[in-house]
């Protein structure tokens, strides 16, 4: 514990906790132009990366470029994920932060509307220093919403990815299984049902054994098998947004034929018994099963995402047509770029409208690629044309391992517009470029999700005790049903359990965080 606190005052660096902003800005601050500051400061900058991703991001001209143009100099304070838990607490407790946090992966939204009095309101910052932002907000004013905060202000920064699909998770199976038992692929549940029967029935592996699973799944069945039905949650919330209203959909009558269906797939063993059992490890064992492939249908962002040396096996296809003759695909239909929580600027920050200029530099076009991808020259080559190609990566590295080493990718504030997104050009056969070839199969289907709408303090106290207590509810009667059947004979007292638990409750919690949501301006 001793050698965790001097880690997080170390990380806190030369700003100090609990230190008074500057009343004025600095005298050698330019309001506009570069530099930002006539002489060098330095800013301390916490960002958490995945894993042991490490410090490579650095290497990045963009970055090496900003700080000569601005003389903004950074600290950058690495911290691994697998660390990092036990490292925010410690630093939450303490109160002392740095000058800038930089990403979403470092502070949940329940971490920072419980700790408010740490971060700066950034309303005025915006409003007079970062133009290139508050041009963002105009265009895409959906990022303003994102970012608006119970209390009406805006405390942390968001961010819109380039080239990102609507749709997320889709449906793969197995076609060379298709070809080898002569069929086409499934449009419908009912077509999609008798190719399970075939796929467990007729050996499609050719091992002689069998040991086919059309459906296989970790721990559930992956929410995506009900898209049929009307049901999709990319957010995993149970929420979804019907005729413009919030709706909890395992009370509807879709779920409840949803549910019906996988019980039918589970009795006749067209769904992996061990589903409810198994964890990710057991599941990618049999996904990467070495001696011969074993599972025919999932639902995954890309083909090639699970299946190890069987990968060229699958493909996507459009979604399965449920019972009304009706597709629902799981994504966004603004598409999935829109981020929040990429930079806070902490109350110890001495610099803030230094920090907010600096900020505003990451929201052109050009930044946010390079912060995405990679440096122009190094990763991205700018074309004559005015487009922008993304060079192929080093041989024995994957596209997207290679942008994770070459910026910040996922993390921190950028914004690339609509329109520009025109002149970037992907490799369709890899990486982001795939996935986007790919979409043109869901995205006409897409459904509008519940947003990510933002939870008062007092909303953060009551939520944990409601979601764990009527969400396990939830998640062992599915299973219990899906193994079992009796839904029908024991639908009515499970809804009156779900109210007796506090459902209404949870509910109107919800719909008031929906309401702010859809009212920001």
């Amino acid at each position: 514990m001793l050698l965790a606190l001097m880690l997080v005052f170390n990380l806190a660096g030369c700003s100090g906790g609990g230190k008074e902003p500057a009343a004025e800005p600095d005298a050698a601050f330019n309001e506009e132009g570069l530099p930002i500051v006539n002489e060098p400061i330095t800013l301390d900058v916490l960002t958490v990366r995945w894993g042991n991703m490490g410090d490579t991001f650095l290497q990045n001209q963009w970055l090496k470029d900003l700080e000569k143009q601005t003389n903004v100099k950074i600290n950058w304070q690495i911290m691994s994920s697998n660390d990092w838990g036990e490292q925010k607490s410690i630093m939450l407790a303490s109160g002392t932060l740095p000058d800038i946090i930089f990403g979403d992966i470092v502070f949940s939204d329940s971490d920072i509307v419980n700790n408010l009095s740490y971060f700066r309101p950034l309303d005025e910052y915006i409003d007079q220093y970062m133009p290139n932002l508050k041009a963002a907000m105009e265009e895409t004013p959906e990022m303003k919403q994102m970012s608006t905060f119970p209390d009406g202000k805006i405390y942390s920064l968001p961010a819109r990815l380039p080239s990102r699909p609507e749709s997320s998770i889709q449906p793969i199976i197995n076609k060379t299984w298709l070809d080898k038992l002569g069929l086409d692929v499934p449009d419908n549940t009912e077509e999609l049902y008798q190719v399970f029967k075939a796929f467990k029935e007729q050996d499609p592996n050719g091992n002689g054994k069998a040991d086919e699973i059309p459906v296989s799944g970790s721990g559930d069945i992956s929410v995506d098998l009900y898209n049929p039905f009307g049901i999709t949650d990319i957010n995993a919330n149970s929420m979804m947004v019907v005729d413009g209203e919030p709706v909890y959909y395992p009370i509807t009558e879709n779920y409840k034929e949803a549910i019906k269906w996988a019980h039918q797939l589970y009795a006749e063993g067209l769904i992996d018994q061990e589903v409810f059992t198994q964890d990710n490890t057991m599941l990618t064992a049999k996904q990467q099963n070495p001696d011969a492939p074993l599972i025919g249908f999932s639902n995954q962002w890309v083909p090639d995402a699970v299946f190890g040396k069987w990968k060229d096996q699958y493909i996507a296809i459009p979604p399965i047509a449920g019972p009304d003759g009706k597709r629902y695909q799981g994504g966004e239909p603004g598409g999935l770029s829109l981020r929040r929580n990429q930079l806070l600027i902490t109350t110890s920050n001495e610099h803030p409208e230094v920090s907010a200029r600096w900020a505003d530099q990451f929201y052109t076009n050009e930044a946010s690629i390079q912060n995405f991808w990679g440096a122009i020259g190094t990763v991205i080559k700018k074309n004559d044309d005015g487009t922008y190609t993304l060079m192929n990566p080093p041989e024995g590295t994957s596209a997207d391992a290679w942008y994770w080493e070459q910026s910040v990718r996922d993390f921190g504030p950028k914004y690339v517009s609509p329109s520009f997104e025109r002149n970037i050009i992907l490799d369709e056969t890899t990486g982001d470029g795939l996935k986007l070839v790919i979409d043109k199969l869901g995205s006409d289907y897409v459904t509008t999700p519940f947003p990510n709408v933002m939870y008062s303090a007092e909303e953060f106290q009551e939520l944990p005790t409601l979601t764990t207590d009527i969400d396990g509810y939830v998640s062992t009667t599915r299973a219990k049903w899906i193994t079992e059947g009796n839904i029908d004979q024991e639908w009515d007292a499970y809804v009156n359990k779900l109210n007796e638990m506090g459902l209404e409750r949870l509910l109107q919690i919800r719909k008031d965080a929906y309401k702010r949501y859809t009212s920001a301006k």
